[in-house]
């Protein structure tokens, strides 16, 4: 009987060790059935489809014309005929439409166009003129 105190006072202290963890638990709300995930909501609404457009003109008849596409990967047409238009569209929240072009005429001009609403227009003029377009962010 000397040496029984010790494993009755193991024993005590696992319990109250345990309650005092159900405790605690209950008391920060974590009651529930072992899982740690949360359910996946789909509720996003799908965006408006974009529409870019790329122009080029100016007065050579042909123009070398370099582009980023809506995936942000260059492009590059040698020879384009002028007047130059590609329209791309896209269901991205965001688009970073970007050109550039070089021709041996007097002047040159490009324009991007997004949802028909002019987001970028210049046009240069001297020999062999560059122009180029960017739009941070559509």
């Amino acid at each position: 009987m000397r040496n029984a105190w010790l494993p009755l006072l193991i024993v005590a202290v696992v319990v109250v060790g345990g309650f005092a963890v159900v405790r605690v638990k209950s008391f920060f709300g974590a009651n529930d059935t072992g899982v740690l995930t949360s359910p996946r909501l789909d509720d996003s609404k799908p965006y408006k489809p974009k529409v870019v457009k790329y122009e080029v003109f100016g007065s050579a008849s042909h123009a070398n014309v370099n582009y980023l596409d809506l995936s942000a990967d260059p492009k590059r047409i040698d020879g384009a005929p002028l007047p130059w238009t590609l329209v791309l569209s896209t269901t991205a929240p965001s688009v970073f439409p970007n050109l550039s072009a070089q021709s041996d005429g007097d002047y040159l001009g490009c324009r991007i166009t997004i949802d028909d609403e002019i987001k970028d227009e210049k046009i240069t003029h001297g020999v062999h003129a560059l122009t180029f377009c960017l739009v941070k962010s559509a």
